[in-house]
């Protein structure tokens, strides 16, 4: 058994969050009678959007390909977002998808636990697909979002100078 965390800036609200869910997998984990922990795999400052730098991600799924991982469970610490767990664990459908048939291929089961949703169930892969695609949508939202707020400032002659590594005259 092993858990999947990942928050996607570092600041202190969301390493807060991180911590929470790494202290939440523990006891989670530690409490089921029938699971050993492997690990708790933590990517924290990195998007989901991406498999590049997820250093934490990549050497969960190189365990599970050497057989030693039977089950990863992703959870999110938010009643409200109905996509969390499935977003923390991937928010490009195409890798979301490629990456749970991979791991339905070695039996390997992936329990979003915020859906109730096992990825080793043959009806799951419709619904991850689902749940997937809005957490790309929204990630796109707000990547358009910030681009826009920017732009914006931008034209309002409101641009960030980071003088501090400003090297030059």
């Amino acid at each position: 058994m092993a858990a999947y965390c990942r928050v996607s800036t570092k600041q202190e609200e969301q390493l807060n969050s991180y911590e929470v869910q790494k202290k939440y997998y523990e006891d989670r984990i530690r409490t089921e009678p029938k699971w050993s922990l492997v690990g708790i795999f933590a990517d924290k400052g990195i998007t989901g959007t991406s498999m590049k730098k997820r250093d934490e991600f990549n050497k969960m799924l190189r365990l599970c390909r050497k057989g030693k991982i039977d089950m990863i469970i992703v959870k999110s610490i938010s009643r409200f977002a109905r996509t969390k767990s499935i977003s923390r664990f991937a928010r490009n459908t195409v890798t979301l998808l490629e990456t749970v048939r991979e791991l339905k291929s070695l039996g390997i089961d992936v329990y979003f636990e915020e859906q109730n949703l096992h990825s080793i169930e043959p009806s799951s892969e419709f619904y991850i697909s689902i749940y997937g695609s809005v957490a790309q949508s929204e990630s796109e939202n707000i990547s358009a979002n910030v681009k826009w707020g920017k732009a914006r400032s931008a034209k309002e002659g409101n641009v960030p100078f980071h003088y501090k590594h400003f090297l030059g005259y």
